[in-house]
């Protein structure tokens, strides 16, 4: 009789999920089509760049793409003789900043600095210039300007990978001790990993919250101040990392007696809601809140996330303890089981990446021409070798000869852990990856001169146009060349542009593959000075190597 009870639920479960995800597709398909760009861009500003102006304003206005927060002291408006012309703080209108300036502080050319977050937690920089009664020479930006530390950067998508490896370590044990776990066997090891996943998650929350200080507004890993923390907790990504750790800490006293015993009916659904709330958290502070559709892209990600979860701590289980310590009655009633979850998280796992893919990517030449495109076609690649392998181990359990020959479902299940473990280092990189769907700059206008340079490599030979070479708009060509002359496919570019001179920081330079060997960008240089381009080019898989030149700008 409970046999016959479980396969309806079982069947409605599948029906509620499907449905639910029918829902979201369909939400997104009615959905308005608006405008955006999770990283922010600088759509337009009172003065224009560039512009000459009769009189001082009273106030400079910049309009960017998206909602944008405030970095303390990294708005600033430079007047000719190099003091502050800012007056007073900036005030932050969703879009809009508005900067009060002091109109009487003579003639000449203007520097208007600025570092912003946008709605998706990334930082946003760049400068331009525009002049009171006639042009003259740039003023420099003698602030404290300090650099975002590339290891910052890099511990930011290791603390990334770290929560979702917590994540993982905990729903596992969580899922299979309540409901496939058999009762002659030791509950102390799940308990061990669920409490690592755990304490792994909330440290990883923690090291988020740190380091999204020095990662907004510049600087090494202890470059943190009071009001850097304050900037923080009283954002979206603060609130969500906050709410995170609260959940997690309600979860530890519901999670001791489940890990020791079955747990009750009450408990366990308190805890299941506690996950899902968690699992909200995660879109929350990252791209999908800033999509074109936030709502759909919030539940989608969550989704994603938690059928990862799901499955990957279910694959965990399996290959630590159970084909290891379960019998073979005990494999013959737990496979099957564990069978159709997965292939209903793989489901799940395949529709909202589609939606998300759909979302964040928007036009088929962004998915080839961007870092988040290629990144994304390389996770799908990977998820393909995974359920070719997943697809074998189902087989398998279908013919009925895993119980009996645990060993090479064993095996296939750790290709899956080992392959899925670099799937999300990927999706920690693609989270902190501008979406491709970000605009793209519009093109320069007429050349009036030339620079022009070779850069060398121990990997390659780099050839480097940028035209005019002077304020204002640029337009950069590079080529790659192999030691032998020879022109040497790159797989990806990525180029920066920045004047410390005068306290400008890192501007990214958007680059667009014209052939193998052959990348072309534009961008807009506010100041003359000695620009400091940094260009790194990546030929394979694992080999690149980074090259800089000085450009004089006129």
């Amino acid at each position: 009789m409970a046999g016959m009870t479980v396969a309806p639920r079982r069947w409605a479960a599948r029906l509620a999920t499907a449905a639910g995800l029918l829902v979201t597709v369909v939400a997104l398909l009615i959905a308005p089509a608006t405008p955006a760009s999770a990283h922010a861009v600088l759509s337009s500003s009172s003065p224009a760049a560039s512009s000459v102006v009769p009189s001082g304003p009273s106030e400079v206005v910049l309009t960017f793409s998206e909602s944008v927060r405030k970095v303390p002291d990294k708005v600033r408006v430079i007047a000719p003789d190099g003091s502050r012309a800012d007056r007073g703080e900036p005030s932050f209108a969703g879009a809009v900043v508005t900067i009060p300036v002091d109109p009487a502080a003579g003639r000449g050319t203007y520097l208007v600095s600025f570092r912003v977050i946008s709605a998706d937690s990334h930082p946003v920089s760049g400068a331009f210039t525009y002049s009171v009664g006639a042009p003259s020479t740039p003023p420099v930006d003698s602030g404290n300007d300090s650099r975002a530390n590339p290891v910052v950067g890099t511990a930011v998508k290791v603390a990334r990978f770290l929560g979702y490896a917590g994540l993982v370590l905990l729903v596992g044990p969580i899922l299979v001790l309540a409901a496939l776990w058999p009762q002659r066997l030791s509950r102390r090891g799940p308990a061990r990993l669920a409490w690592a996943g755990l304490g792994l998650t909330a440290l990883a929350t923690l090291a988020d919250l740190w380091l999204q200080v020095p990662y907004t507004a510049g600087g090494g890993l202890f470059d943190v101040t009071g009001a850097g923390f304050g900037s923080v907790f009283g954002s979206t990504f603060g609130a969500a990392h906050l709410v995170r750790l609260g959940l997690l800490a309600a979860a530890a006293f519901l999670l001791r007696p489940l890990l020791e015993r079955p747990a009750g009916r009450t408990d366990a659904i308190i805890l299941a809601v506690l996950g899902g709330a968690a699992l909200l958290t995660w879109p929350l502070a990252g791209h999908p809140a800033a999509s074109p559709a936030p709502a759909v892209s919030v539940v989608v990600d969550a989704v994603h996330l938690g059928s990862m979860a799901v499955w990957l701590g279910g694959l965990l289980m399996l290959a630590v303890f159970l084909l290891r310590q379960a019998d073979e009655r005990e494999l013959s009633a737990i496979l099957p089981i564990w069978s159709r979850w997965a292939a209903l998280a793989v489901s799940a796992l395949l529709l909202a990446g589609t939606v998300q893919a759909l979302i964040e990517v928007a036009t088929l030449d962004a998915l080839f021409s961007t870092t988040y495109g290629r990144l994304l076609l390389a996770k799908i690649g990977l998820f393909a070798i995974v359920i070719a392998v997943a697809a074998y181990s189902r087989q398998l359990v279908r013919r009925r000869v895993a119980a009996q020959r645990p060993a090479p479902v064993r095996r296939a299940v750790l290709v899956e852990l080992a392959v899925t473990a670099v799937v999300l280092a990927v999706s920690a990189t693609l989270v902190q990856t501008p979406p491709a769907r970000t605009a793209a700059a519009e093109s320069s206008g007429v050349e009036a001169g030339l620079f022009t340079t070779t850069l060398n490599s121990s990997l390659f030979s780099m050839q480097v146009e940028l035209s005019p070479a002077e304020r204002g708009n640029n337009s950069v060509h590079l080529y790659a060349y192999s030691k032998d002359n020879l022109p040497l496919p790159v797989v990806e570019w990525r180029a920066t542009a920045a004047l410390p001179s005068a306290g400008i920081e890192p501007i990214d330079v958007p680059l667009l593959p014209l052939t193998d060997n052959h990348a072309y960008g534009d961008i807009s240089l506010p100041a003359a000075g000695e620009w400091q381009l940094k260009i790194t080019a990546r030929t394979t898989d694992i080999d690149q190597a980074t090259v800089t030149a000085t450009v004089p700008i006129r």
